[in-house]
């Protein structure tokens, strides 16, 4: 998962293509239960995969239902329903399906707070400790 200044931004959704003869290329999300997407070109199936997934977190955002964990690809390698697939990773934006940055202060040991500052020096999908805080969040709630 990526993550911007401000915390949050990206995550890496695994995604599956397929294409049957005389079909559209489609698009299967493992970690998004029910969302799907199509297009006549590889590139038009994944810009499409994009607005099939706002659509989708919009409608859980309504419902008020948990936001889907994604996994990593090897987790559904041996799952017999995308056999045949080509495997991709979508990246999609979910910062606005989390509500408004709020800051707050938090205290930490002091060599705890090096060894953050290292791995976002380091590390250049954290760009912040906010960003990386973020992510050790969302692993640890598993959202």
């Amino acid at each position: 998962m990526g993550l911007s200044e401000e915390g949050l931004t990206h995550m890496k959704f695994p995604v599956v293509l397929h294409k049957d003869a005389d079909s559209d290329y489609g698009v299967i999300i493992p970690d998004v239960p029910g969302c799907f997407s199509a297009g006549t070109t590889v590139a038009e199936a994944f810009e499409n995969t994009q607005e099939a997934l706002a659509l989708h977190y919009e409608g859980l955002v309504a419902d008020s239902a948990p936001l889907p964990q994604v996994r990593d690809i090897d987790v559904h390698l041996d799952n017999p329903d995308y056999a045949g697939g080509i495997w991709g990773v979508v990246d999609f934006d979910i910062t606005p399906y989390f509500g408004k940055s709020v800051r707050f202060n938090a205290t930490l040991p002091e060599q705890l707070l090096e060894r953050i500052d290292q791995t976002v020096r380091r590390d250049q999908r954290y760009r912040s400790r906010s960003g990386f805080l973020a992510a050790a969040a969302l692993r640890e709630l598993s959202v």
